[in-house]
């Protein structure tokens, strides 16, 4: 048997037994027909998703946060949060120090009661359940592994509190020791690993009796900068493979945007946007979206009408320029936000023809960062441009002081309400407090 079918059948049957229902042999599984079934402890009993094609045809959330607010006396770390979380989704909470990501997984893990509102799991009222009667397992930045116990023994020891019989306990171990591509390790002690093979036996341990859904709080915390890329793409195959929902909780944008399906950036206790990492990136809903998920130009101005159903007009840079509406409708006269990414930005020694939005700037600073050039330019009202300058931009050596047009597509820029910009000194103090 393929370890993606075994772990296939290991959530449906564990489903089952979950609702009162007969559990199936493999044979059944696959032929549709049930046998009578018993129940195991709460700890083991087994569920989570299929993958995204089951999750759709079966349509109904794993975790829903219904209207959750959580106080701490008179502080508000969380206000009125509500979302669902489907079968077999990555999805991360992403947000500074103080957002409240980590309270709202500790909600769902059952270390804090919610004051309002409802956490269900798989249609059931979970919000008053303890963590120890909850079908969801927790990996933190420290791992906690049995020193003293093989990579084999850490794994097997859950589905052996549970007291499942050997064989099961066997092939459990081995599939996931599979996954995870551990199997050459399975007789090594902890110390004897590296850091992104500890995390993996972590996440073995975490895995192996199938829970609802695996909650993580910032795993890759502890490993240096090249293993904690490398685990990101490790972290997203593991659960496509075993099709557990996962739900992570990082301030890292860039962990986010490269594992999830979904992000909901949070800020000061408030879910400000959740989308696809593509929505998140390219159609902020506010200013703090724009600002703390990549970099952006960002620059006050006043809307000052619409153009057509696609465009509207901004007074922003001393120019009038077309730009993208955003979500929200800001009246004509109002105050406004214009971001541009400075990828979009292109940067020419004459003025650009067609359809571009372009201002008169100049140049105040070069910076080489490998694939790009910084460059940071001046515009006639005196506001910071940031471009990156690539190779495929036929420019001639620039110098602090040259007179250069900065432009961009229509497309590439997009309205916001009228919000204060954070400065840069305000993002990295954000980042270091997280």
């Amino acid at each position: 048997m393929s370890k993606c079918k075994f772990v296939a059948e290991s959530l449906a049957q564990g489903r089952a037994i979950r609702e009162g229902l007969p559990t199936a042999t493999t044979a059944d599984v696959r032929g549709g027909s049930a046998l009578t079934g018993t129940h195991t402890t709460a700890a083991d009993q087994t569920s989570g998703s299929q993958g995204h094609e089951t999750a759709k045809a079966k349509g109904g959330p794993v975790i829903e946060i219904d209207h959750v607010t959580k106080r701490f006396g008179d502080y508000v770390a969380v206000a009125d949060a509500d979302f669902t979380i489907a079968q077999g989704e990555f999805f991360s909470m992403l947000g500074p120090s103080g957002c409240g990501k980590t309270t709202t997984l500790r909600m769902i893990a059952g270390f804090e009661t919610p004051t309002e509102g409802a956490i269900r799991l798989e249609g059931r009222d979970v919000s008053k359940t303890p963590p120890n009667k909850r079908n969801v397992n927790t990996v933190f930045q420290h791992y906690a592994l049995f020193p003293h116990m093989t990579v084999w023994d850490n794994v097997a020891y859950g589905p052996r509190s549970a007291k499942k019989d050997k064989a099961e306990v066997r092939k459990r171990v081995d599939e996931l020791l599979e996954i995870v591509r551990l199997t050459d390790f399975a007789e090594r002690k902890p110390a004897q690993l590296s850091g992104g093979q500890q995390q993996r036996v972590a996440l073995a341990r975490a895995l192996v009796n199938y829970p609802s859904a695996l909650l993580l709080d910032e795993p890759l915390g502890a490993l240096d900068l090249k293993l904690r890329h490398a685990m990101q793409f490790e972290l997203k195959r593991i659960q496509r493979e075993v099709g557990i929902t996962f739900i992570y909780v990082t301030h890292d944008q860039e962990e986010a945007l490269t594992m999830s399906d979904r992000i909901a950036v949070m800020n000061a206790g408030n879910v400000d946007q959740i989308g696809s990492p593509t929505e998140i990136y390219d159609r902020p809903a506010t200013v703090f979206v724009a600002s703390f998920i990549g970099q952006a130009n960002l620059w006050a101005g006043r809307q000052t009408g619409r153009v057509n159903r696609d465009y509207v007009e901004i007074d922003v840079l001393g120019s009038t320029l077309k730009a993208r509406p955003g979500e929200t409708t800001i009246e004509s006269g109002g105050h406004a936000t214009l971001m541009v990414r400075p990828e979009r930005v292109r940067v020419s020694m004459d003025a650009p023809a067609g359809d571009v939005a372009a201002v008169r700037a100049t140049v105040k600073d070069l910076t080489f960062q490998g694939p790009v050039l910084r460059v940071s330019l001046a515009a006639p009202d005196e506001s910071t441009v940031i471009a990156h300058v690539g190779p495929e931009q036929d420019l001639p050596m620039l110098r602090p002081g040259d007179q250069v047009y900065v432009g961009w597509a229509p497309d590439a820029s997009l309205v916001l309400p009228g919000d204060d910009i954070p400065t840069t000194e305000d993002l990295e103090e954000m980042l270091d407090d997280s």
